[in-house]
């Protein structure tokens, strides 16, 4: 019988008495543009869900004049406008008319997104639209709660309390800073600029997240995503690296640990949004890289 010897320092190894291994969950792969919707709606609308543990991405092709309805949201999302698709939104009593190429934060209740013209609109919700988040394409990765990621706890209300509030995205464009940042009480998303100029290879940046997770929502062009799950002392955990590329539109949830990085690639423009949910501290304690920072306060303890 071959005999295996155990080689460990504590320094290396640690004591023994951390909790039992759990291994990385899988990432989810939501290719829209290969997958059937998952809500068919009258007037022609089609929307494809894929969910986190603390958020679910909407992805709908709306005509002009089709109406995203939500009622009773436990809580506010966020409404994704492409370049030259505009909609009227309305939630709380107020109307918006929100411009193409725009963000927009909806409170809580009753919400209606109406298309001024056909395209194709982005909502994030959290995982308290239950209604959503059960039937996401991958809602079956998530049945055990993901014990791993924190749960989502809300930040400090907005002041002047909540209301519509709306971005439009060319406003905030600072080659200076990192990405476009916003937050509300519950999420946080990350809106990259368009771009035609690929990403230097020599320039990527792995890196994994410890207790949260992160969508990719890819709307242009075409993206590598490039995974690797972490070694640990068991061997039965390990997984092959993964270098998976994906066209538009399509959702990659990152799950905690597993390292990443992401490359566009291709020609043509591509555009990348990057979701979390709640808001991430380690962000908004960067001075001016939030961009609505001033509205939506940090927790006493950030």
């Amino acid at each position: 019988m071959t005999k295996t010897a155990v080689l460990s320092h504590p320094l290396v190894h640690g004591t023994g008495k951390e909790t039992t291994e759990r291994a990385v969950r899988p990432a989810s792969y939501g290719r829209l543009y290969e997958q059937a919707p998952q809500l068919v709606e009258d007037g022609g609308i089609t929307t494809w869900l894929v969910r986190g543990a603390n958020f679910v991405v909407a992805v709908s092709d709306v005509p002009a004049g089709g109406e995203l309805i939500r009622t009773h949201n436990p809580d506010e999302y966020m409404v994704l406008l492409p370049p030259d698709t505009g909609a009227s939104i309305s939630a709380g009593g107020d109307i918006i008319e929100a411009a193409g190429e725009s963000l927009t934060i909806v409170p809580a209740g009753s919400s209606v997104v109406r298309a001024k013209s056909a395209g194709r609109i982005a909502q994030v919700f959290s995982n308290r639209a239950q209604d959503l988040c059960s039937k996401a394409g991958n809602a079956a990765i998530y049945a055990d709660g993901a014990p791993e990621v924190a749960p989502l706890v809300d930040w400090p209300a907005p002041k002047g309390g909540y209301r519509l509030r709306n971005y439009y995205l060319p406003d905030y464009s600072d080659p200076k800073l990192f990405g476009r940042l916003f937050r509300s009480t519950n999420l946080m998303i990350n809106i990259f600029e368009r771009k035609d100029v690929r990403r230097d290879p020599s320039k990527m940046s792995p890196h994994s997240h410890d207790d949260f997770e992160q969508a990719s929502l890819t709307l242009e062009g075409k993206f590598t995503h490039h995974l690797r799950v972490p070694w640990t002392p068991n061997m039965a955990l390990w997984r092959d690296d993964e270098h998976v590329t994906f066209d538009s539109p399509s959702v990659l949830v990152i799950p905690a640990k597993l390292i990443h990085t992401t490359q566009d690639v291709g020609d043509g423009t591509t555009w990348l949004i990057d979701i979390f949910a709640p808001p991430r501290l380690d962000f908004s304690r960067q001075p001016g890289l939030v961009r609505n920072a001033d509205e939506y306060p940090m927790p006493a303890e950030g």
